[in-house]
């Protein structure tokens, strides 16, 4: 239903990470296209006493910037800043968990600010549309949570976990036979993590469009939210963060009154009214950058607004984009643009 989850991971400015990251690639074909190396584009961590999380300096946004600067491209450089200037999630890939935790966490300790990292590696992922994938099985999956828990110890790190795990579910694109060991992993992951001395999660709840609060609400406890710190709304969504916080608050009070946070990364204009149905939710037009990431929100119940998915990776190949999670330097240009 919403394969716009892109586990594509970046390079970060550790040389632990080697190639553990390296997988991420970006697309082809546009000699715009960030190469590797590129990076160097002045950018810096935001104010902490905000926006507590990091700024990934060598991401793909950065290299972007940079590429433009080259270039000449003076306007478009500005542009892909705002994106490259924001912390936004680090989706940990399928391959060597533990380094690739290890350096992102490691690189935003350095920074004295926290990680946002993103894990979508359940089995059955995505019900095998644009982003299917995930581990090969239950035990495949726990093996990567613990290498995640490892590579992250005892550094600060803030999770979102498995976005549409829960919501496929129950909207009933995931087989029935494999709900009561989803609902096990999730449990197993969220007490894992919380294990851990600094790591906050929020386990993903769906979004202001897709359904109701009441469907959603006891297949989160089964899923363990009473463990967790909270839950994600609008994760690789476009509703807008009005809808949003009506959502979260609405479900919030079935779950404990756990509070929540919100992915604002490409709400800026709402969600997309065009097209057809079953795909406006990928990579639609006419989108806009939304709330920058921040902890001082207009709700109590809101931890933060944040940038779950990064700006500009594609959603899937729809609409002439590249494969989930892959860089797509005009669309970026344009959820740019919008915000203005």
């Amino acid at each position: 239903m919403f394969g716009s989850r892109g586990a594509a991971g970046v390079r970060a400015s550790v040389a632990v990470l080697g190639a553990a990251l390296l997988f991420a690639g970006c697309s082809s074909g546009d000699k715009d296209e960030p190469k590797p190396g590129d990076a160097g584009a002045g950018i810096t961590q935001q104010p902490k006493n905000r926006v507590p999380f990091w700024v990934n300096p060598d991401g793909t946004a950065a290299e972007q910037v940079a590429a433009y600067d080259k270039a000449g491209k003076e306007a478009e450089a500005d542009q892909i800043r705002k994106i490259a200037q924001q912390p936004t999630g680090e989706w940990i890939g399928p391959e060597n968990p533990e380094e690739q935790a290890r350096g992102l966490t490691e690189a935003a300790e350095e920074a004295d600010r926290t990680a946002l990292l993103v894990l979508y590696n359940i089995p059955h992922r995505d019900c095998g549309q644009y982003s299917g994938g995930g581990a090969a099985d239950g035990n495949a999956y726990r093996a990567w949570i613990d290498g995640v828990a490892e590579g992250i110890g005892d550094r600060p790190a803030t999770i979102v976990l498995e976005p549409d795990a829960v919501l496929h579910l129950v909207d009933g694109c995931t087989p029935d036979e494999y709900h009561e060991e989803r609902y096990d992993l999730l449990e197993y992951a969220i007490g894992k993590l919380k294990s851990l001395k600094a790591t906050d999660v929020y386990l993903d709840a769906g979004n202001a469009g897709w359904g109701h609060p009441d469907q959603i609400h006891e297949p989160l406890k089964w899923a363990g939210i009473d463990q967790a710190d909270g839950f994600a709304v609008n994760v690789s969504n476009y509703y807008s963060t009005e809808d949003s916080i009506a959502y979260g608050k609405h479900l919030s009070a079935k779950v404990g009154d756990k509070p929540f946070v919100i992915d604002t990364s490409r709400n800026g204009n709402g969600p997309y009214t065009g097209g057809d149905p079953g795909e406006r939710w990928c990579n639609p037009p006419g989108r806009a950058l939304g709330e920058t990431p921040t902890v001082k929100t207009a709700d109590p119940l809101v931890d933060a607004y944040l940038w779950i998915k990064r700006p500009g990776e594609s959603d899937g190949e729809c609409k002439g984009g590249p494969k989930a999670g892959e860089w797509w330097a005009d669309y970026a240009l344009k959820l740019a643009q919008g915000a203005e």
